[in-house]
């Protein structure tokens, strides 16, 4: 099922039919442009039609101080756009060649429209016609306007009659007389000279004899009644002259092959110059290329001469314009000297033609012009023509630059073989230096054009005839240019202004003449003239005073019929002086039409944007002015819409079978319906197997042929519907059983033919037509509007309704002026959207509600600034939308401060710091206010907070402090926490400056001290959004023993426990500006340590290691510390991270209401982003991982390039420790002292237990088979040792088991010298295990058994 849209037809005769405006004009509201001669809406929408060619028709066109409606023609783009519309509307039976519409445009056009297409522009320096009414001519005065003249250099044929042309208008008709080289010309004396009657053209003939030669010089013309006079231009006459050539005898030109030859025409000077061509005495032309060609003057180069052009002569011939005669010259005849004695033709095309007949070959000179530069001036708006013609062997080609630019490719173009450049109408930017470049093989040169562009005298406000009323105001103005500047004369009535008769009423400035209370004896006719050297323009303007009372100008009772909800224009054409004051009524009484649907255009037309029935009726327009009125009445009909509301579907069926497509139509019951048939868009012969009925097309017995798109046409005299279905015809006897299965599924077309109906002040009724489903059924259509206040352009989803409907009642918001389209969807997709709906601008009323998020916050610590969520289009129920924000300090009983708002904020200044404020914003329209808004409390600024009070130190024991503080007394604002720096000293020496961070609710802390010695100063301060405040000190009690100095404490890192937070302990840099490692030095005597910026949990601790005996900076979690630039920037960005979060804050220099992004990227290379207000800080990254590391930026919304320096932080694990580190703990260090002394008595025990000696059995090295002897133990096991139970050094075994201790530790048995090796029982050598090699073993075994504990008291059991 398909439908398309039609336009309207025309109207019966006798009345005047407005059809359906569907052009795009229409549609979008917009009104006829008055400065347009072709305007669709005026053609279809006016009270009456525009007419075709050389008719005149209303017209719309009105400027400052309009005394009538102007007219227009029906241009021809106007008449292309009729035939367009008429060659796309399709045939019925019975239509002509063209539709009523066109026919329509051929009606004879009514009295009236005679006399407004008269009418013109008009105001100041503005023109009007008189209209052709007669008893608007007899009345209304005119002065002389010069309507045809001869040009300025007017030129003329010595054999015909010489015919000056000057022609005027005026009211009376004016008088002519002429003047003769500016003295005044007799035509009455002299027989062979008359005037034309009525006219100012003089003849003067010559069939009686005479010289036209005695009539030339510059002539003038005068066109003279009682208002004024008018003065033609200065007409040059000049008789055409056509001389011949002066009789001389041509010598042969004698010249050497490959030599550069001119034949110079020199032709005798004619009026006009003649046109310049070359042929041979047979009156054949010259064959002419790149070597040989004409130049612009006329004569004839060859860049070089060849043999074969002594094969003809050469004459030149003049042809003069007005005579229609050719003067030839003397042929030139040509003799050729050659090194080559024969002419061979088969050399003319040899690859090296001057080679191979032994040309030499030579390098480019410019044969014209001469030299390597010239100048050349031309004037502006005439062709510029430069031209090089350059000699050398081979022939040379010719290029064209400009300096210091391009060619200009519109305007230039190439010729003679690119030996000319032409540059058309040429301007001042056309000016300059341009060279030509001429090069062959052996070289090249160049020359240089300089062109000065100068410009006889040109408009740029020419004065325009100019119509008053009496007391009015006006002004001539007559301003020119050119180079040199030319000037400005001013005449009246023919006479130099300085010596015309002084009137007080008018004053010249210099190419202006201003009016002031003009009177009817101020008219006269003005002439300004401007010259330069270069030439003049003269223009006439006359000054008239008109005195007429208002009169219509168009026909009375005029009968208007329009399609309901259609658009439509009344025209009421007037005129009179001073300008009359129209205004519309309906159906006599109420007040004047204009405003909400009612628009009234300067010229008078009043449009009704939406007609609805209660428009209905009788529009009366009256015209004004202070000598009377006048007044005419329309009377106005309007008609239902033509509507196909059931359409013919597609169907599918077997030949042979019965066929009925319907049409049922809904139409006004006034007009006559017209229903009509169409097959593949022709018109449908109704044969034998079809009838027609009034809302159905049957087809019997359905053959091939029938097949085919069926569109119904139904038609009245002002609207027409069309709707189409497509017919398929199997061929054989069986249906389908699922047809749309087997073909392909596709998006639905777009919805069609948008129809609003039922308007209402708060609803109305959209009624579309479905688009192919394309073999998926439609589920869902989707409603969107569009609205021109707040976001024209953008479509917004209003509704949305099941595939079943195609009619639905929107429920629309006051005062919004709605657009709708419609989008159809299927299981496949959502088809494009429909063509817009016709605009329903519904009725306004107060606001029902108020804006959004309302909120106060401070932006300075003197300030408040509240904001809110601006109320959209469908909300503002309105026009001039506005806020009426009311404020007052909370819990006090002052009067509430108001004021209203355009926008979206307002900042309340000279507040105290951080006081609540309650806050109402209420909205307000032109038909009222909004309902009572509620009250919202807010805060004016913050300011830094006083110091904590009561910051108390106390040291319970020698190895933790306790901290306690009270809250601040003013805290100025919302606590974020308090900041505690503190610093380890023992005399002049300083330890590292610890950072803690607190939450806003804690107020306790225990610093874990690192020795019992040590000092430690606090300095304490807390912090709002603004930034910390004053800060207190306090110190630690100094233990009895401060005054003796010591070192400095261990290294050790100090650990804190927090009371209400977690404990953490990081090293940090102090400033965090930078992310880059740092070695710090702890003490002189422990190794540097690598220090990296960090961030810790609610509880943070920053260390600056430092020797000085000066406090480092404090810093605060990690902050980029920088200084506020001049520009707009981003600085001090601050993160206080825990775990999973993190609060940031930064300082900037934007204005209020600028928009920030926060953008932070985790170890994995995972960017995200938070949108901030500017006066949300401190934001909260609550999406963070435990133990990660992130780096963070803050830039600018609306311009990324302005970014803060990237910093990095890190969260804190996920668990930490409650309570304090156990390695700190003096009873963990204790025990460990303990243990450790325990083991080494242990070990030395050990070692002197075995240095005392012992005897161990000791197996001989060799492998001995036991004997009986051999000691056993008492489970049958045998004792040995091996090397790891070799005895000490200084012991040796003995038989019985024992050590015996040597006699001598010195002596040199220990060494293996002196003395006897000893001997076991059995026989075995032990010498091999003296104490010296016990001893180097012992030396080089850094873990022998004497020194492990483990194997001592392994020993001992």
């Amino acid at each position: 099922m398909r439908r398309l849209a039609a336009i309207g037809a025309a109207g019966d005769a006798g009345e005047v039919a407005v059809p359906v405006a569907d052009s795009t004009d229409c549609a979008q509201d917009r009104s006829p442009s008055p400065w347009r001669l072709t305007d669709v809406c005026a053609v279809w929408e006016t009270g009456v039609f525009l007419f075709a060619a050389d008719w005149e028709g209303a017209s719309s066109g009105v400027v400052a101080r309009k005394r009538l409606n102007e007219a227009e023609r029906l241009s021809s783009v106007q008449e292309a756009e009729l035939e367009r519309l008429e060659a796309a509307r399709p045939r019925w039976p019975g239509s002509g060649e063209r539709g009523p519409v066109l026919r329509m445009a051929r009606l004879q056009p009514p009295l009236w429209v005679h006399a407004a297409f008269l009418l013109c522009f008009l105001g100041l320096g503005g023109a009007i016609q008189i209209p052709m009414d007669p008893s608007i001519q007899n009345e209304l005065s005119q002065p002389p306007t010069i309507t045809k003249q001869s040009v300025k250099d007017h030129i003329v044929d010595p054999r015909d009659n010489i015919l000056i042309e000057c022609e005027a208008k005026g009211n009376p008709a004016p008088s002519f007389h002429w003047t003769r080289n500016s003295r005044f010309f007799n035509v009455a004396k002299d027989p062979r000279v008359s005037m034309r009657r009525r006219s100012g053209t003089l003849v003067i003939d010559f069939r009686s004899g005479g010289r036209p030669e005695e009539y030339e010089g510059e002539y003038q013309c005068f066109a003279r009644n009682k208002f004024g006079t008018a003065l033609s231009n200065r007409i040059r006459l000049q008789v055409s002259k056509s001389p011949l050539w002066p009789k001389e005898s041509l010598d042969p030109v004698v010249v050497q092959e490959g030599a550069p030859l001119t034949l110079q025409c020199n032709p005798p000077p004619g009026l006009p110059s003649p046109v310049i061509f070359w042929m041979s005495s047979s009156m054949e032309p010259i064959t002419q290329d790149k070597r040989v060609s004409q130049g612009h003057n006329g004569d004839l180069y060859f860049s070089n001469v060849m043999v074969q052009d002594m094969q003809t002569d050469y004459s030149c011939n003049a042809r003069f314009h007005f005579t229609h005669t050719i003067q030839q010259k003397n042929p030139f005849t040509l003799k050729v000297l050659t090194n080559h004695p024969y002419n061979d033709s088969s050399l003319r095309n040899h690859p090296d033609m001057y080679s191979a007949r032994g040309v030499a070959e030579r390098t480019p000179s410019f044969m014209y012009p001469q030299g390597t530069a010239s100048s050349q001036m031309v004037l502006r708006g005439t062709d510029l023509l430069l031209e090089c013609i350059a000699s050398g062997v081979p022939t040379p080609d010719i290029a064209w630059y400009k300096k210091g630019g391009d060619l200009p490719s519109d305007k230039a173009k190439f010729e003679n073989f690119n030996k000319a450049l032409r540059i058309t109408n040429v301007s001042e930017e056309d000016s300059g230096e341009y060279f030509c470049l001429a090069s062959n093989k052996m070289g090249s040169i160049r020359h240089t054009i300089s062109v000065r562009v100068k410009a006889a005298p040109y408009w740029l406000d020419e004065p325009k005839n100019l119509i008053l009323a009496p007391g009015e105001d006006g002004r001539l103005v007559c301003r020119a240019s050119g180079n040199p500047k030319p000037t400005v004369q001013w005449m009246v009535n023919g006479e130099p202004l300085q010596s015309a008769p002084p009137n007080p009423n008018r004053e010249v400035a210099g190419d202006t003449i201003i009016f002031r209370d003009t009177q009817i004896s101020s008219r006269a006719v003005y002439q300004c003239n401007t010259s330069n050297e270069h030439g003049y323009l003269l223009a006439n303007a006359f000054v008239s005073v008109l005195d007429v009372p208002p009169r219509m100008l168009s026909p009375r009772n005029q009968l208007i019929r329009v399609i309901l909800y259609n658009r439509t224009r009344l025209d009421c054409p007037f005129f009179g002086s001073p300008i009359p004051t129209l205004r519309w009524f309906k159906n006599g009484q109420g007040s004047n039409l204009d405003g909400g649907n009612y628009h009234v255009y300067e010229n008078g037309s009043l449009e009704i944007k939406m007609i609805r029935k209660e428009d209905q009726g009788i529009y009366t327009c009256v015209a004004t002015n202070i000598l009377g009125k006048a007044e005419n009445q329309v009377r106005l009909e309007v008609k239902d819409p033509t509507r196909i509301y059931r359409m013919p579907e597609d169907q599918v069926t077997k030949r042979g079978t019965t066929v009925q497509l319907e049409c049922r139509v809904k139409h006004d019951p006034s007009l006559k319906l017209t229903v009509s048939w169409l097959k593949d868009d022709e018109p449908l012969y109704i044969g034998n197997r079809m009838k027609k009925e009034d809302d159905s097309l049957t087809i019997f017995g359905v053959a091939e042929r029938d097949q085919g798109s069926y569109t119904c046409f139904a038609s009245t005299e002002l609207d027409q519907d069309l709707a189409k279905a497509y017919l398929t015809v199997l061929a054989d006897q069986t249906t389908p059983t699922n047809r749309l299965a087997a073909l392909p599924k596709g998006r639905p077309d777009r919805p069609r033919d948008l129809e609003l109906t039922d308007l209402a002040e708060r609803s109305v009724r959209l009624t579309w037509i479905p688009g192919d489903d394309n073999n998926s059924p439609i589920t869902d259509y989707v409603v969107q509007f569009e609205e021109d206040q707040f976001q024209p352009g953008v479509w917004h989803d209003h509704s949305k309704f099941p595939g079943s409907v195609n009619s639905a009642v929107l429920q629309l918001s006051p005062y919004v002026n709605y657009q709708f389209r419609v989008i159809a969807i299927n299981e496949v997709g959502s088809s494009h959207p429909s063509l817009p709906s016709e605009r329903y601008r519904t009725s306004g009323a107060p606001p029902e509600s108020n804006p959004s998020d309302v909120r106060g916050e401070g932006t300075r610590k003197n300030n408040m600034e509240i904001t809110w969520t601006p109320m959209n289009a469908t909300s503002a129920f309105g026009p001039n939308l506005r806020y009426i924000v009311k404020w007052r300090r909370r819990e006090t009983r002052e009067t509430w401060n108001n004021v209203t708002v355009w926008g979206s904020r307002h900042v309340v200044g000279q507040t105290p710091v951080y006081v609540p404020y309650e806050i109402r914003v209420q909205a307000e329209n032109d038909f009222g206010k909004g309902p009572e808004p509620d009250t919202v409390i807010g805060y004016s600024g913050e300011d830094l907070p006083s110091a904590p009070r009561r910051f108390r130190v106390r040291q319970p024991n020698l190895e933790i402090i306790n901290l306690e503080w009270d809250h601040p007394e003013h805290p100025n604002g919302i606590l974020i926490g308090y900041s505690l720096r503190y610093v380890a000293f023992n005399g002049t020496k300083v330890g590292k400056q610890i950072v803690e961070n607190f939450s806003p609710n804690q107020t306790k802390f225990t610093v874990q001290r690192a020795d019992p010695v040590s000092r430690y100063r606090f300095t304490l301060s807390a912090r709002t959004q603004v930034g910390s405040g004053e800060a207190v000190t306090e110190e630690s009690p100094a233990p009895p023993n401060e005054a003796t100095p010591t070192a400095a404490p261990p290294t050790l890192p100090l650990t804190t426990v927090g009371v209400t937070g977690t404990v953490s302990s990081t090293d940090a840099t102090a400033p965090a500006a930078t992310t880059e490692a740092t070695t710090v030095p702890i003490i002189p005597t422990v190794a540097p340590t690598t220090i990296a910026t960090t961030t810790v949990a609610t509880t943070t601790r920053t260390t600056v290691a430092t020797t000085t005996t000066m406090e480092s900076p404090p810093t605060t979690g990690t902050k980029a510390h920088e200084s506020a630039p001049d520009e707009q920037s981003i600085w001090n960005v601050t993160v206080l991270p825990n775990s999973k979060w993190a609060n940031v804050t930064w300082k900037h220099n934007f204005g209020p209401g600028t928009d920030f992004v926060v953008e932070y990227i985790d170890s994995n290379h995972t960017k995200k982003t938070v949108p901030v207000k500017a006066h949300a800080q401190p934001i909260q990254l609550t999406d963070l991982y435990p133990g990660m590391t992130y780096t963070l930026r803050v830039y600018s919304r609306d311009n990324e390039g302005i970014s803060s320096t990237i910093i990095t932080f890190m969260t804190s694990t996920a668990y930490t420790n409650n309570q304090a580190d156990i390695a700190t703990q003096g009873w963990f260090i204790g025990l460990m002292c303990a243990i450790a002394l325990l083991v080494l008595i242990l070990l030395i025990v050990c070692f002197i237990k075995r240095s005392r000696g012992g005897k161990y059995p000791v197996r001989e090295k060799k492998d001995v088979p036991l004997g009986p002897e051999d000691p056993k133990e008492e489970d049958g096991s045998f004792d040995y040792s091996d090397e790891d139970n070799k005895p000490l050094q200084g012991s040796q075994t003995s038989l019985d088991g024992t050590i015996k201790q040597q006699e001598s530790d010195d002596s040199l048995v220990d060494y293996g010298e002196g003395g006897e090796g000893q001997f076991n029982e059995d026989g075995s050598f032990i010498g091999q295990y003296t104490v010296k090699k016990d001893k180097e073993e012992t030396e080089g075994n850094e873990s022998s058994e004497a020194t492990s504990p483990v194997n001592a008291i392994y020993s001992l059991a």
